[in-house]
């Protein structure tokens, strides 16, 4: 029998706290009629009564453990909403767009907002180191075109800028292309370039290379890659990586010179592990101190498929003996570990996830096929409940069709005219 950590709502101050607080909800007052009042001032008092009671937030409860692990959430309806979005799935950890991801500019953040963002950070019990905010799609600091990647960089400092404002530290990106107009060394040095720039013209905020899966003219499937860039970054202290499952599973980094049947199990060692094949290969090329956070995604395509398809959890071809190792392995603790499987545009399937990822994180060292499966089954069952109830959304002629959500997958969205 497997005991998991008994679990606790967090208000203030970090997770690893394991005091029990609760996390305040709007307060809710009935409304007593003076006697003069007329039956239309009882019933509008009514639907306001009701109002407040939908509006009041209700939360999942959130696991104290050391593992953070949490989703990229929806900003829609004001930057601060991306953080109740992420105390409503229990999440410990978070990503979020800082501005639309589909265009080139975009208001600036009000004050207001700002402020909002930063006083729903202090009270659900949010850290800043446990944020990472996405960078824009359109983003292709590797271009060779001189104005489109001054085009890109701007977008890009502007990201930059609105992470200062909000206070937090982490903002992860996609490398960028070729554009099949350059070599990849020629686009690793125009990729630093624009990150030394960037730095110089902000204070703080960490610039965190994203690993890709291989697509076309993209930059970043190998650790080499990613090596390549940091080498030419003046300032070390404002550079890192993210990794992301799917990607390494697509890519099969480090691996080309072995044979396929080699290559599947180092690979899947490589994930499962984070070890000998994985982790010793990315602290052998790049260093472990430059890992500032991970993308957990299953893979709906197979071992090196440079396909960039997202899965949940558990029912891709990495399955969930993978994200096992992951949460019970402790160089991976303290940093955001980060969903960006399919939700179907509800709550409840990024929920079941975290909740089976914290339980996964109690069974070290321990294989129990059994289990694992079990749990498996757990999200498979709410994943195949949800998505079933969404109708189909038309679409026009020629559209794309619309994702379940917008992180299911990435690589598709790269724009090589960017």
């Amino acid at each position: 029998m497997v005991q998991t950590r008994k679990s606790s709502r967090v208000a203030t101050g970090s997770t690893d706290n394991v005091k029990e607080t609760q996390i305040p909800s709007k307060s809710r007052k009935r409304s007593t009629l003076d006697e003069g009042s007329t039956g239309q001032d009882k019933s509008s008092r009514t639907k306001r009564r009701k109002k407040d009671e939908l509006e009041t937030p209700s939360y999942s409860d959130r696991v104290s453990s050391p593992w953070k692990i949490g989703a990229h959430v929806s900003a829609a309806g004001g930057i601060e909403k991306a953080v109740h979005n992420a105390a409503v799935i229990g999440a410990n950890a978070f990503a979020l767009f800082v501005k639309s991801q589909r265009k080139w500019t975009s208001p600036p953040l009000s004050p207001d907002s700002i402020e909002k963002f930063k006083s729903q950070m202090n009270t659900l019990g949010y850290s800043s180191s446990h944020v990472l905010p996405h960078g824009s799609y359109l983003i292709n600091l590797g271009n060779p075109d001189e104005e489109k990647r001054e085009k890109s960089y701007q977008c890009f400092l502007d990201d930059l800028q609105r992470c200062e404002l909000l206070g937090l530290e982490l903002y992860n990106f996609h490398p960028g292309s070729t554009v099949g107009q350059a070599t990849k060394e020629e686009s690793i040095s125009l990729i630093a370039a624009s990150l030394n720039r960037a730095h110089k013209a902000t204070s703080s905020v960490v610039t965190v290379i994203e690993n890709m899966a291989g697509a076309g003219n993209i930059i970043g499937s190998l650790f080499e890659d990613l090596a390549g860039i940091i080498r030419q970054v003046e300032d070390k202290s404002r550079v890192g990586v993210c990794l992301d499952t799917c990607h390494m599973f697509a890519a099969v980094s480090g691996f080309s010179r072995v044979s396929n049947v080699q290559l599947t199990d180092f690979c899947r060692a490589m994930i499962y592990r984070l070890k000998k094949a994985g982790i010793s290969d990315f602290d052998t090329h790049i260093g472990l101190s430059y890992l500032r956070g991970l993308h957990m995604n299953d893979s709906k395509t197979p071992l090196a498929s440079k396909k960039d398809r997202h899965e949940n959890i558990g029912m891709g071809h990495l399955g969930l003996r993978a994200f096992h190792h992951i949460v019970t392995d402790p160089r991976l603790q303290n940093i955001p570990l980060v969903l960006e499987t399919p939700s179907f545009e509800t709550t409840e399937i990024w929920t079941k996830e975290i909740e089976v990822l914290n339980r996964l994180s109690d069974l070290h060292g321990q294989d129990e096929s059994a289990l694992l499966e079990g749990l498996s089954d757990e999200i498979k069952k709410v994943v195949q409940s949800k998505s079933n109830s969404k109708p189909p959304k038309k679409s026009g002629g020629g559209a794309r069709k619309k994702r379940h959500n917008a992180k299911d997958s990435e690589e598709e969205d790269e724009l090589d005219e960017a």
